[in-house]
């Protein structure tokens, strides 16, 4: 038999009999009224369990990863309000159950169905995942098996008192509320979950407010791992900054006491609270796990002696607030209900055309308060010194600090974090001023941990900031890049466009830096990021169009939502000549703040038959190159695509309309590169010979070799020539 028809007819035949397992009498501050309801939620996440595994096996539900032996987080949802942001555990049917019944015109048997039979009407994932999530609820779906979503939970409490300071014109979460993060013991132990403690504890440490809940549900196990016995209180009860609460999560009314004495804590006190909650796990892993192959008999048959419904069927009866028959009255109830409506969900229609599945990727424009722009008196005090410069040509780093202090002064929703932005400025000046011009409010000088940095931004965007996160080195992302896939990306997908994570991502990177650390400082690849759906990744090649692309960047997250990656290369920011030493050929005037790039305009120089089509780095030294060419009496057109993706596809075509031959210049890896996308898209859409010149699938090294496997303006030289001369 599935293990599940055994724990329903032991509870069955259990209350019936009125056997039940030891413990201690009720006790607390729960009232009978809240007790029921507490109870009711869990019958019913239960039954949805095994409604779902049914029409699982019959081929009308897909994988689930149920919540049964969890259903003590009913009673935590009682002990918070329903407008506190949950971002929860994957087992936590039990919790929304009870917060459906908390906020009004919720259908949590019919919408949980729905997202368990992928229907296209499912109110959270629009079919497309089973998630738990609620907008009115107030509950970002979650798919996270790894505690993933601990960062964004940091990021969302941060954003509690940050926006009673500063209210963003899309504020979410009231003044007083706080946040809850939920995640299982084994999820506790991933760098993610301890990273995102740590930044909790270190901020609070510092007594920066942070209203914020961690609730680890201890069933002792992860798949099929067992958790040390003790390992989680030995972790996380004596941290700095965290204030440690244990509560029985068998008990609903010792689950309840706990809950709210930790809430009362986190909400007073403004400072993060660790629940640890004692729980059992009831039929293994997921739908398809079975447990009996790998642990031994006698262990889950104890947990499912300690079912917690039993344990809230003998504390209910024995406090004389249920009997026996109304207990079980309330289970078959909830077992009938969730039969009917499931008969109902099998029939309803389901994602079928790829157009359909994609249609939340790009998450939905907003209205905005139209701007005026930065005034005048506001851009003379903050630019002080620095504006009898701006009629001056400037290198990109000067022009991107001037860009981000305009739109800092146009949008006081714009938040900037990251490693040395603000006292130190960036390890390249790019924030010089910054902090000083508008406080460490909106410039955070973060720790030094990728993922808590892209999840405090990913937690202001859910509160009505425009988060302005900025990674160090493109090589840095890679140990937080989930951050952005899993997590940033996927919200708009997962909640049908309900929810969503706008921000403008800034990362220092690309090649050729002279001599100085290697791979880890330049880093020549971007396939990580073009891989991600919905995902607009921009590259400047020089500080004119980096100023106004940036504009466009911010509009993008602001009134459209998305999320946006800017890739600013490293070698260019003091970058001054072009040809000959001061020459100042490529520094520029810095663009008044009306002026910006639209998404997909590409940038044309020159008309010449052979167009180099390239970005970044290589754009300046194309530029390098064609006065090489043209004495040799090769005129080009040079064509910056600016935008790496969406790839510009109209943009680049137009721009090539009148050439005869095409050069890709790439500076990231032919493998992976942008210049196999941009083969693939001119194979489709162009008859003219094409040819690229990329760097070498290699690392970058240091010293007097550090260009070797990259581009130059020689080798650009080179390759355009055999091109043009080529029958």
């Amino acid at each position: 038999m599935d293990r599940a028809d055994i724990v329903h007819d032991a509870f069955v035949a259990r209350v019936t009999a009125g056997e039940f397992p030891s413990g201690n009498p009720p006790s607390g501050p729960l009232s009978e009224t809240e007790a029921v309801a507490i109870f009711r939620a869990q019958c019913l996440s239960r039954n949805l369990d095994r409604r779902s595994r049914k029409m699982q096996t019959d081929g009308q539900g897909f994988y689930t990863i149920g919540s049964s032996g969890h259903e003590g987080m009913a009673a935590v949802a009682s002990a918070l309000r329903p407008n506190d942001m949950a971002f929860l555990h994957y087992r936590d049917g039990a919790f929304q159950t009870r917060r459906s019944a908390m906020v009004p015109g919720t259908t949590p048997t019919w919408d949980m169905l729905l997202s368990f039979s992928t229907a296209k009407f499912d109110p959270m994932s629009g079919g497309r995942h089973k998630v738990l999530g609620s907008k009115t609820m107030n509950i970002p779906p979650q798919t996270s098996t790894i505690a993933s979503h601990l960062p964004k939970a940091v990021g969302a409490a941060y954003s509690v008192a940050l926006a009673k300071r500063h209210p963003p014109e899309h504020k979410v979460l009231e003044d007083d509320s706080i946040v809850m993060c939920s995640f299982g013991d084994a999820s506790a132990n991933h760098s993610t979950a301890q990273g995102a403690i740590n930044t909790a504890c270190w901020t609070s440490y510092q007594s920066v407010p942070l209203p914020l809940l961690f609730v680890c549900e201890d069933n002792g196990i992860g798949i099929s791992t067992r958790t040390p016995l003790g390992w989680i209180g030995a972790n996380f009860a004596n941290k700095p900054g965290l204030k440690y609460f244990k509560g029985n999560g068998l008990d609903l009314f010792d689950t309840f006491y706990a809950t709210q004495k930790a809430a009362e804590y986190v909400r007073k006190r403004k400072k993060p609270a660790f629940l640890h909650l004692s729980l059992v796990r009831l039929y293994g892993h997921a739908g398809s796990d079975l447990q009996q192959t790998y642990l031994s008999k006698n262990i889950f048959e104890e947990w499912e002696q300690n079912d917690p419904l039993l344990h809230s069927a003998r504390l209910l009866t024995e406090g004389r607030v249920l009997t026996t028959d109304e207990a079980l009255s309330i289970y078959t109830e909830t077992e009938e209900q969730c039969t009917r409506v499931a008969e109902e969900v099998i029939q309803q229609r389901r994602l079928s055309t790829a157009a359909e599945v994609m249609a939340s990727i790009v998450p939905p424009k907003r209205d905005c308060k139209p701007t005026n722009g930065p005034s005048a008196r506001a851009r003379e005090i903050a630019f002080d010194s620095d504006i009898k410069q701006m009629c001056k040509k400037q290198p990109m780093s000067r022009l991107i600090n001037w860009a981000l202090t305009d739109l800092m002064l146009e949008y006081p929703e714009i938040v900037m974090m990251g490693e040395d932005v603000g006292r130190k400025g960036g390890v390249y000046g790019v924030t010089q001023k910054l902090c000083d011009r508008f406080g460490q409010d909106r410039i955070i000088d973060t720790l030094l941990d990728e993922q808590s940095i892209l999840g405090l931004a990913i937690g202001l965007g859910h509160n009505g900031f425009i988060p302005m996160p900025e990674i160090q080195f493109l090589a840095y992302l890679h140990n937080a890049e989930d951050q952005i896939r899993g997590e940033a990306a996927t919200l708009s997908f997962f909640s049908n466009g309900q929810f969503t994570n706008p921000m403008v991502l800034r990362i220092a990177g690309l090649g050729y830096q002279k001599g100085f650390g290697g791979h880890f400082h330049n880093d020549n690849s971007l396939a990580v990021l073009r891989d991600i759906p919905g995902v607009i990744v921009g590259c400047p090649s020089h500080g004119a169009d980096a100023a106004k692309m940036l504009r466009e960047c911010v509009r993008l997250a602001r009134e459209e939502q998305r999320v946006v990656v800017f890739v600013e290369p490293i070698a260019l920011y003091p970058v001054r000549d072009l040809h000959d030493e001061k020459d100042s050929g490529w520094m520029h005037t810095y663009p008044t703040p009306d002026q910006s790039i639209a998404l997909g305009e590409v940038g044309v120089t020159g008309n010449g038959p052979l167009a180099i089509i390239t970005y970044g780095n290589g754009h300046y030294l194309s530029h390098q190159a064609t006065k090489i060419l043209e004495q040799q009496g090769i005129e080009t057109r040079i064509i910056d695509i600016r935008w790496i993706a969406p790839l510009p596809t109209d943009g680049i075509l137009s721009a090539i309309n009148g050439a005869q031959k095409i050069l890709i210049v790439d500076e990231c890896r032919g493998t992976g590169g942008q210049s196999e996308a941009l083969l693939s898209m001119l194979t489709e859409r162009s008859d003219l010979p094409a040819a690229r010149l990329a760097a070498e699938d290699s690392f970058i090294a240091t010293g007097p070799a550090y260009a070797t496997t990259l581009p130059s303006r020689d080798s650009i030289v080179a390759a355009a020539t055999k091109l043009w001369n080529a029958l």
